[in-house]
């Protein structure tokens, strides 16, 4: 029996493969989620990993043998299935580890119009069928099974953005991306072609075995290359995709990180010129800057917890334009409340090539305060140690804590958020002050009763 606890998390299925999951079993999940969703037609799509072909291919013929009739678009970005999904109104499995390494696969699946499938919206319900069919044996196939049809999506997907965003009339921009041997290399050139830019690319030969780098954008290991070819060249900005290319990460013409906080906070601005007074989701661990930006616009900034179900959620709920996070996920309510790095990526063009000055000066207005960046520690305790921390900061002067989502801790000139891994024994960290020294400082004061 699969031990499906370990592959089954919040919001997608994830393990490494074939020793945690393999082809037969990615045939049940087929069946599951047409048992679960109802659906009569559902759309599948895969990464570049050499696992991924056989997998999406087992969950058609599972789709199918439950009588759903599949649509495959073969090699996409996680974004472009959620395009597919929303613009066929189908539900939709794209078939990715993200930015794990090679030996890992999963799947993300979705709802029809792109509505997420997590825990708490289906998917513990198809592993609950996954389960007892791996015991007892797959159902009988239905009368009349499904068909299974290609199409190719690229093209559509790539207009829709384009439609959303005023990129012909930029100034010609040097534009480097580095897409790390992950779906950016099959999306970009298609979604860039004929602009005024000027793309050197760097890694855009599809390999899941991801020979340069890890596809993970978010760690600074993996950048160097695309920082020091932004310096080299001249380029006006650099571009980092994960493997899925679902998250973009921004480098400035002087080869420095930009905090998503910042192109979060960039983009809603844009999105508020066009709809003013609407709501924007952010974070509980974006920068304190988020939703100064949209009152300074005119909009209503959302607080939520951290993970794309909550996000999407509360899109849904509020009617919100767009919402971010500090892991680079980008919300918009015109890509069906899906999140597309590819948009806020072009967002971030049609910012600068619209105006003069270089990158780094058109997102310091963005990024206001000091951040420590996310500190793992790795605890026995998980819940022992936050309850240390709790307990140290409940009853002092001038702070005030929340659990929305973990421990925040704020104050006057700071603030701390501390929240368990999931799927980890990690407590994870986040601080943001209006000076370096008050964030060193009070890391130091947190890290001591976490690592005690």
């Amino acid at each position: 029996m699969p031990d499906l606890s370990q592959i089954v998390k919040a919001y997608d299925v994830r393990g490494e493969v074939p020793d945690q999951w393999d082809e037969s079993l990615a045939e049940l999940f087929g069946a599951a989620f047409v048992q679960v969703t109802g659906a009569d037609a559902v759309v599948i799509g895969h990464d570049m990993r050499p696992s991924s072909p056989g997998l999406a291919g087992a969950f058609a013929r599972g789709a199918a043998g439950r009588g759903a009739d599949v649509t495959e678009i073969g090699l996409c970005s996680t974004d472009q299935l959620y395009y597919a999904s929303g613009a066929l109104d189908l539900p939709g499995a794209m078939f990715t580890a993200s930015h794990n390494p090679a030996r890992y696969n999963g799947i993300k699946m979705c709802r029809a119009g792109a509505a997420p499938v997590g825990q708490d919206t289906g998917l513990a319900e198809i592993r609950a069928l996954v389960e007892r069919w791996a015991e007892e044996g797959a159902p009988a196939p239905v009368a009349t099974p499904g068909t299974v049809g290609r199409r190719d999506v690229l093209t559509d997907y790539a207009a829709h953005l384009r439609s959303l965003v005023d990129l012909e009339t930029i100034r010609p921009l040097r534009v480097v991306v580095d897409a790390g041997n992950g779906m950016g290399g099959h999306t970009v050139p298609t979604v860039f072609d004929g602009l005024p830019v000027h793309l050197d690319p760097m890694y855009f030969e599809l390999d899941g075995t991801f020979p340069n780098h890890e596809a993970n954008p978010l760690d600074p290991a993996n950048i160097v290359d695309l920082q020091a070819r932004v310096r080299e060249t001249g380029a006006d900005v650099g571009l980092a995709f994960d493997g899925d290319a679902d998250r973009c990460f921004v480098v400035d013409e002087r080869g420095e990180p930009v905090p998503p906080s910042a192109i979060t906070a960039l983009v809603a601005a844009r999105e508020l010129a066009k709809d003013p007074g609407a709501t924007v989701i952010h974070n509980l661990i974006t920068s304190w800057s988020v939703p100064e930006v949209v009152r300074e616009n005119g909009g209503n900034p959302v607080r939520t917890r951290v993970g794309h179900s909550f996000i999407k959620a509360e899109m849904a709920r509020t009617g919100a334009i767009f919402g971010g996070e500090h892991s680079a996920h980008y919300y918009f309510r015109d890509f069906w409340n899906a999140d597309t790095g590819m948009l806020a990526a072009l967002h971030v063009l049609s910012a600068l090539g619209h105006q003069d000055e270089p990158l780094s000066g058109l997102v310091a207005a963005y990024d206001r305060y000091a951040a420590s960046g996310e500190i793992n520690s790795r605890v026995a305790d998980q819940a022992g140690r936050a309850a240390a921390v709790r307990a140290a900061y409940a009853d002092r002067d001038g702070v005030t804590l929340d659990e929305l989502d973990g421990l925040t801790v704020t104050a006057d000139d700071w603030w701390f958020n501390l929240r368990a891994s999931n799927t980890e024994p990690l407590l994870r960290l986040n601080i943001e002050a209006r000076d370096a020294d008050t964030v060193e400082k009070v890391r130091d004061e947190v890290l001591a009763l976490v690592r005690a």
